[in-house]
């Protein structure tokens, strides 16, 4: 937008509706394109992959888990890999290089406080072409230790599995000091992308994106931070540099440096008093935005509309929030209304192949979203392969 010129105005509903549209939550669409699904709401929090699974359901129609599980693991449609916020993330394969290169400024960060513990940068190097040599197949990172163990690195196990996690992880001994073996995974990601293979053992496992993604296709870094904050913004918008910043993992100078340089093609736009910045080419979708509701959604905990700003208030009030944003980082599953959660849920086996869905709104929903939200649980057991749904609202 040209300085000097007043930002546009558009109402809060038209922003719902606006990003509603565009993460597929206002109308499904067809179960074969639901890797496209991934790239469109710039992936899906996949640190739970159930979780994942679960946000591509919300948006599609009549796909099974199964469905899934076969694009991921032997269609090799859709991959899981670290990127924004370096947290697993669901997404197209064809995409993997945007976001992984896209988000490279993020790795650099582990790789340069790895290079401030260690006295040799070259020592370093040579640890991590070991082990990127071990990536050309499926590894886990026990796997990895005990090459690094032949190769005479002195290998320790202590905790440090992450999340709060207190179980033993192999950790590695290089210029003088001592680095968790998944630690330099991440530091390693910011030279070379890396993505996830089945796991073995019930631990994962790590594979060079060259060896395991049908057709790879690098792109350059600086090609790949534009695209992937024009997707964000897609996706997201209008937001602000510290909401880009926040959501991508990076420090805000980092941020501001990528958003300058698409600048010229983001429009400001006022939504009910907050400012934001949108793609100028989004904008008449935005000035067209309505809700045909209502539309409820069943949102797993972790979704991705759910994370892409700073404030919560577009989503929750401030009483509200805490039971859906819960300590430790944990997001709560959600009954989203027409882009506002009203409700918390949970969902578990029992005998005889049936669901139980529970349902806690926030307050007393009317019949017809009662209605509809029973229509999303049966939805959600087809999906999971359960015959029989009970919900409890």
């Amino acid at each position: 937008m040209p300085k000097g010129e007043s930002a546009i105005r558009v109402s809060r509903k038209q922003v719902d509706a606006f990003r509603l549209a565009r993460h597929h939550l206002s109308k499904r669409i067809d179960r074969l394109a639901f890797a496209s699904v991934a790239g469109d709401i710039a992936g899906a929090q996949a640190q739970v992959i159930s979780a994942a699974q679960m946000s591509i359901w919300a948006r599609v129609r009549k796909a099974t888990i199964l469905d899934l599980d076969a694009a991921i693991w032997k269609e090799r449609k859709l991959v899981r890999a670290w990127c924004m916020r370096r947290t697993m993330f669901l997404l197209p394969s064809d995409e993997l290089a945007l976001f992984a290169r896209g988000t490279a400024r993020r790795s650099e960060y582990n790789l340069e406080w790895a290079f401030d513990r260690v006295s040799s940068r070259q020592s370093l190097d040579k640890l991590l072409d070991s082990i990127l040599d071990q990536m050309e197949q499926p590894s886990t990172r026990s796997d990895i230790a005990r090459l690094l163990g032949s190769q005479g690195y002195k290998i320790k196990f202590k905790a440090g599995g992450g999340w709060g996690s207190t179980r033993s992880v192999p950790w590695v001994e290089v210029g003088g000091a001592l680095l968790s073996i998944g630690l330099l995974i991440h530091a390693l990601d910011s030279r070379d992308v890396i993505c996830s293979g089945p796991s073995v053992r019930n631990e994962s496992t790590y594979v060079r994106a060259d060896k395991w993604v049908p057709r790879w296709k690098d792109m350059p870094r600086e090609k790949a931070e534009e695209q992937l904050l024009a997707k964000y913004l897609r996706a997201f918008g209008p937001a602000t540099v510290t909401d880009y910043a926040l959501w991508m993992g990076l420090y805000v100078k980092d941020a501001k440096k990528i958003w300058s340089r698409m600048d010229k093609k983001i429009a400001i736009v006022d939504v009910e008093g907050v400012e934001g910045g949108m793609l100028e080419d989004d904008l008449p979708d935005l000035g067209n935005a309505s809700i045909e509701g209502p539309v409820v959604r069943l949102l797993p905990n972790f979704d991705t509309f759910l994370l892409g700003h700073k404030s919560h208030r577009n989503i929750i009030d401030e009483e509200g929030q805490k039971k859906i944003y819960r300590s430790q980082g944990w997001v709560s599953p959600v009954v989203l209304v027409d882009g506002r959660a009203l409700g918390v849920w949970s969902h578990k086996p029992l005998k005889n192949k049936e669901l139980e869905i529970s349902v806690a709104p926030f307050t007393k929903f009317s019949n017809e979203i009662g209605s509809l939200v029973r229509h999303e649980a049966l939805e959600l057991g087809e999906f999971l392969g359960y015959p029989t749904v009970r919900t409890v609202l």
